[in-house]
């Protein structure tokens, strides 16, 4: 590990869903669901897959980099010279689901992606709320 690895950074959202961990895992794995709460994706639910999220603003290239279904999904998250990794956890809870998520990486000299990161994330799960009380 390098010093410059030592000095990242992390965004930590965490939100209890009053809806069951599979219903969640569907909406962090379908990419029509996808589309209605994060971005417009070719993502596929495999493991090394390559894929990437479209936005009006640009792309972002991700890959696929654990699986456990119901519980943990995590990818790369590559757009505009940074490179970091996006992890989802789901804790099954009495009222429904806790999600965590987790984007690590960022290097102390991208404060503006790691800004633009936690007011982004925030309003994706004002989306996911919605969507999750769609399906």
């Amino acid at each position: 590990m390098t010093s410059a690895d030592s000095e990242t950074c992390s965004v930590v959202v965490e939100r209890e869903f009053a809806h069951p961990p599979e219903r969640v895992w569907r909406a962090l794995t379908q990419p029509e669901l996808l589309a209605e709460w994060l971005m417009q994706s070719d993502f596929q639910l495999e493991l090394g897959h390559v894929f990437s999220f479209s936005a009006e603003w640009g792309a972002i290239n991700c890959q696929v980099e654990e699986i456990e279904p119901l519980k943990t999904l995590s990818y790369t998250w590559s757009a505009f010279d940074v490179e970091t990794v996006v992890t989802f956890t789901l804790e099954p809870t009495s009222a429904g689901t806790l999600l965590r998520m987790e984007q690590s990486g960022f290097r102390s000299d991208q404060k503006q992606a790691l800004g633009g990161a936690k007011g982004g994330w925030a309003a994706f799960f004002d989306n996911l709320q919605n969507t999750l009380d769609q399906i």
